[in-house]
């Protein structure tokens, strides 16, 4: 059986310790970040995230808990996230340099 994605009602934007930025709009996208692309793959809001986004994706807790978790991970890797501008239909996260303001 494969677990259908939870998408965030506001995806987030997220900078990266490269100086990219990635935008998030699920629970999912998140998680698959965590397991995968983590530079840190420790730590309590680390653990309370990957936790979350799978409970999230197994209906046991809402997506919005897993989205606060994983905006906590990433201020614990010194990584900002933000809420970002919904994505158009149909797309995933996007990776591109962030933009000096």
């Amino acid at each position: 059986m494969t677990i259908r994605d939870v998408p965030w009602n506001h995806p987030l934007k997220v900078t990266l310790r490269s100086g990219l930025e990635r935008t998030f709009g699920s629970v999912y996208e998140a998680l698959d970040f965590l397991e995968n692309e983590w530079p840190l793959k420790r730590g309590e809001r680390y653990d309370c995230a990957v936790s979350s986004c799978r409970r999230a994706l197994n209906r046991m807790t809402p997506a919005a808990v897993a989205r606060e978790a994983f905006i906590a991970a990433c201020l614990e890797a010194s990584m900002p996230a933000i809420m970002a501008a919904p994505l158009p239909y149909g797309r995933s996260h996007q990776r591109g340099a962030s933009a000096a303001v």
